[in-house]
């Protein structure tokens, strides 16, 4: 299993938007993590969220952390990874 770490796209497990793939942005602590979307490409908002409700892929992009939207936005396409977070992981 990939390591959860910032940079790591996930796929969420729980709630409404179980399916949906986000990217890590900061670590809380060893039970916690901030994630994103962006809202504006996958409609999940930053927020944080208990480690149980992700799935890491094998994927990651390069940031830093605490990336803004617009950071990580950047970051996807030089990594040229948006359809791959777009698509909804069934």
């Amino acid at each position: 299993m990939a390591a959860i770490n910032v940079g790591r796209i996930c796929v969420k497990l729980r709630g409404r938007e179980k399916g949906l793939k986000c990217i890590v942005v900061d670590e809380i602590d060893e039970k916690y993590v901030v994630i994103t979307g962006p809202k504006e490409l996958t409609g999940i908002r930053r927020r944080r969220v208990n480690v149980r409700h992700i799935h890491p892929t094998d994927k990651t992009v390069k940031i830093k952390r605490g990336a803004s939207d617009k950071e990580v936005m950047a970051a996807l396409r030089r990594s040229k990874l948006l359809e791959f977070v777009q698509s909804r992981e069934e």
